[in-house]
């Protein structure tokens, strides 16, 4: 089994990297959510066997699941390690959003693989999201998006209750854009 953590600190691989734009890196692991944030919980079913997990969990530990959504990932790693920078672009042209973060916590062995990256300065929001893949004792396998944010910036303080169903959204495309990308292993 291969677990990597960064310790929770705001530092980058090497602890000089830029610091997170909140406390408590590494909450998502375990679906922890410190208070005063908004929380998001959204699963779904992925397929089932052990095919199924691996090529889920290469899919998103690879940043393939992210990337088949459309999303424009710059990564400073080819997968999901504490550490590694990562810009997330969604929108498209001139009105696409650039988000900017850190891998704070992935892990990939057993019947779990996932990460967390935490929101950098110039990410509209402040927290953490994480991609956790699971089989469970019935082999089934899920796909559980959890994460912990509140407001970064003044237009999504101004966009309030806009942007919780917007992150569902978004959390719910991950699982159908993951589910499409293993068909082939059922």
């Amino acid at each position: 089994m291969s677990e990597h953590d960064d310790g929770g600190g705001t530092g980058g691989r090497d602890g000089s990297g830029p610091a997170l734009t909140y406390t408590g890196a590494g909450a998502t692991r375990e679906g922890r959510f410190p208070p005063g944030f908004g929380r998001l919980r959204v699963r779904t079913r992925i397929g089932s066997g052990p095919a199924v997990f691996e090529a889920a969990a290469e899919a998103m530990l690879s940043w393939r699941m992210h990337r088949a959504m459309g999303v424009e990932i710059t990564a400073d790693g080819t997968r999901a390690e504490p550490g590694v920078r990562v810009v997330v672009g969604l929108g498209v042209g001139r009105l696409r959003l650039r988000a900017p973060c850190r891998v704070v916590w992935s892990e990939h062995g057993g019947r779990r693989a996932g990460f967390g990256y935490g929101t950098l300065a110039g990410h509209p929001q402040s927290g953490e999201e994480a991609f956790v893949v699971e089989r469970a004792d019935d082999g089934t396998v899920w796909l559980e998006v959890r994460a912990f944010s509140r407001p970064g910036v003044w237009w999504t303080r101004a966009a309030g209750p806009l942007v919780p169903p917007l992150q569902r959204l978004y959390a719910r495309w991950c699982g159908v854009t993951l589910r499409r990308l293993t068909q082939k292993r059922r």
